[in-house]
């Protein structure tokens, strides 16, 4: 669900961890501890490996030690700020097969992008990429869950005028979820640039006040501890 979900998704992100979205149940704890077991990984910082804090929220971080992985970090959660519970998430992810078969279980894409509206910086470059991506992609045989897809999360300026543009209705429609596609329809870039700074704005805000009280959680652990 994180930096190596975007690689595999064609959005190249330098990456020395790997993020997991699981589901939190007892059964899935213990393969999960078993797996873990295997890369000789270690809890860093907390919350420690439980399921009421995956339930709640939180990331737990492990610090890899087998000398195939040594330094290499696993962060794991089960529920993400804006994002549908584990189920859904699970009934319509994407499925990657590399190499000799090797498959792996993605986030859709969608949901990736969803999950990567933080507060973070390097998140919204990255959201850039990956819905360019799709779109340099799929435009020559563009679906509606395409055309709705982009002109819901694209935040490139030109790219959401030309598309709004090509799909007129499709861009009225999306309208009532996304004010800022009319002034899309009008083809005023400026405007459209500011509101994608506002809009921007408004998601970093959400994730800090989502946060704000599971970070004093983390402060009280760290301070028991």
């Amino acid at each position: 669900m994180g930096g190596q979900a975007c690689v595999l998704y064609g959005a190249a992100e330098f990456s020395r961890d790997i993020d997991f979205a699981i589901l939190a149940s007892a059964a899935n704890a213990r393969a999960l501890r078993g797996a873990l077991a295997d890369l000789e990984a270690e809890v860093v910082a907390v919350p420690p490996f439980e399921l009421r804090y995956l339930r709640r929220g939180h990331a737990v971080h492990f610090r890899c030690r087998h000398p195939e992985a040594a330094g290499f970090r696993v962060d794991v959660m089960s529920r993400l700020r804006g994002v549908a519970p584990f189920p859904e998430l699970w009934r319509r992810r994407t499925t990657v097969t590399v190499g000799r078969g090797l498959a792996f279980d993605l986030l859709s894409l969608p949901d990736l992008v969803q999950a990567k509206k933080t507060q973070r910086d390097k998140d919204w470059p990255m959201i850039r990429r990956l819905v360019e991506a799709s779109y340099f992609e799929s435009r020559a045989h563009a679906r509606r869950t395409h055309v709705d897809f982009w002109l819901r999360e694209l935040r490139t300026p030109e790219l959401l005028i030309a598309v709004g543009g090509e799909h007129p209705a499709a861009c009225r429609r999306m309208a009532r979820s996304r004010p800022l596609l009319l002034a899309v329809a009008s083809g005023d870039r400026e405007s459209v640039e500011a509101l994608l700074d506002a809009e921007e704005r408004s998601e970093r805000e959400a994730d800090r006040a989502y946060w704000l009280p599971l970070r004093r959680e983390l402060e009280e652990l760290r301070r028991r501890r």
